[in-house]
């Protein structure tokens, strides 16, 4: 196992880290020496690390899906009303987007989309399906059209998250409760 393939490798966390943040304030202004600098390693420790651009942010990609990943599998999905479980998937969601937000992760080829939907779409069209099958979302428009109408809400507040006009907690409660008071049966429907 390579240095840079240690599972938990405080070092590359903190690299990650600084470069996630360096990265979405000078985007492709930055050079690796900034990234370094800001991690608080020398150049050379960088390029052990990752040997060039596009190594670190293919390693960005799979730490940003990773951290995706485990913030909706810790958010207990299953276990809370499906009004809660949107809210903590769009909190989720819009926290990773914000601190990747120098990747653009939902503006991406197909190896991406079928990446986020892997790690997004999947468990949020099971919170979907669970509310139509218990009544607490709408039955009159299918779940797929839900689903769909959910990602454009949460792609346009993620767009102004990313251009600092709105903070993640703002955008998580404005798409939280836009989504929701279309998307609730309503008593009499």
């Amino acid at each position: 196992m390579t240095r840079s393939t240690v599972p938990h490798d405080p070092v590359r966390a903190g690299i990650l880290d600084a470069a996630a943040t360096v990265l979405a304030e000078d985007g492709e202004r930055a050079s690796m020496a900034d990234i370094a600098l800001a991690a608080g390693v020398a150049r050379a420790t960088l390029d052990r690390y990752f040997p060039d651009r596009d190594a670190l942010l293919c390693s960005l990609y799979e730490a940003a899906f990773a951290d995706l990943g485990e913030r909706l599998a810790g958010a207990g999905l299953e276990a809370v009303p499906t009004e809660e479980a949107i809210a903590r998937t769009t909190r989720a969601t819009i926290a990773v987007i914000s601190k990747y937000r120098a990747l653009g992760l939902l503006d991406k080829g197909p190896a991406e989309v079928r990446r986020v939907d892997a790690r997004l779409v999947g468990p949020l069209r099971a919170v979907f399906e669970r509310g139509a099958a218990d009544g607490s979302l709408r039955r009159d428009i299918p779940v797929h059209t839900l689903a769909e109408l959910y990602f454009s809400l949460l792609e346009g507040v993620v767009a102004r998250v990313v251009r600092r006009r709105m903070g993640v907690e703002e955008a998580g409660a404005a798409v939280t409760a836009l989504f929701l008071t279309g998307a609730l049966a309503r008593p009499g429907r």
